[in-house]
């Protein structure tokens, strides 16, 4: 039973790194928390889009929502996210460094 959880939970990581909005969103949030009208001027999406792949990454458990008045801010649900997503970076620049030209920009994978 533990294996099918760990697979459950490892595959609905994947599913939310398998899109590069997803992605970026992750990574910009393990910074800091962050708006939705800030995040989707940052990452150049429109808010529509943005608000679809953050209920989508709430829905995996990786994203929460803060309500701040009639605004809510966004986080990692866990810091250890954060943590897995630099590891997950360094480990891909480890096993194949010619994947990002420019490894030192944050946005590069």
């Amino acid at each position: 039973m533990e294996t099918l959880v760990h697979s459950d939970a490892l595959a609905r990581f994947g599913y939310a790194l398998s899109d590069s909005t997803r992605t970026q969103i992750l990574l910009s949030l393990r910074n800091s928390s962050g708006y939705p009208s800030e995040l989707a001027d940052k990452i150049g999406v429109s808010r529509q889009t943005l608000s679809n792949h953050l209920a989508c990454l709430r829905g995996c458990g990786l994203v929460v929502a803060v309500p701040e008045g009639r605004r809510s801010r966004y986080e990692l649900a866990d810091p250890r996210i954060g943590k897995a997503l630099d590891d997950l970076v360094g480990l891909v620049l480890a096993v194949d460094p010619t994947c990002c030209p420019a490894a030192d920009d944050e946005s590069c994978c």
